[in-house]
């Protein structure tokens, strides 16, 4: 920075992003609503794995933040930044399908016992401790409101034939301002 070019660059990596309007295929919750709305039962192939889930507000949050940093050139951000849940939260994937499920009796689950031919880890999470030292960044969401609010998205697209993403966005940011996340 300022010897060969006056730009901070920073970089952002977020965890398992979720949210309504996500249609992509072998994604859990997409998965879990495309069969939902077909009156059938979603296969869970990987019951025990643990991710980092996180609304898309959330990771959304960190990158304007880091981005608002960035152009007010504060130079200790010109670095990289994880941006997900609370270290100790730590979700299964069955626990994220039963929470779809009590969210929205719709949903049907069932686990597969043979072994996927995937490879994929049993654990990933995120350090996210240097975002919130260095940014102030944390999430406003729980995974588990995470999870119930991209259920109520796909509920209400689904039942009702309404988008309310401007709706949790209003939502989102009240419960940042009551948890002092964001300033006015």
């Amino acid at each position: 920075y300022s010897t060969s070019h006056n730009v901070l660059v920073g970089t952002a990596r977020a965890g398992n992003v979720i949210g309504g309007g996500d249609w992509s295929e072998d994604r859990l919750i997409p998965d879990i609503i495309r069969a939902a709305t077909k009156n059938s039962s979603v296969q869970i192939r990987n019951p025990n794995a643990v991710r980092p889930w996180q609304h898309v507000l959330e990771s959304l949050s960190g990158y304007l933040l880091l981005g608002q940093y960035l152009i007010e050139e504060k130079l200790e951000c010109a670095s990289s930044f994880n941006f997900g849940p609370i270290t100790n939260e730590s979700t299964t994937v069955s626990e994220v399908a039963h929470i779809a499920k009590k969210n929205w009796n719709k949903i049907n689950i069932e686990f597969e016992n043979k072994k996927s031919d995937l490879h994929e880890a049993n654990l990933l999470m995120l350090d996210c401790s240097k975002a919130n030292k260095v940014l102030g960044w944390r999430p406003v969401w729980s995974e588990e409101e995470s999870i119930k609010n991209t259920i109520r998205w796909y509920q209400e697209f689904y039942e009702n034939k309404k988008v309310i993403s401007d709706f949790q966005l209003i939502e989102y940011i009240k419960n940042a301002q009551l948890n002092n996340l964001i300033w006015t």
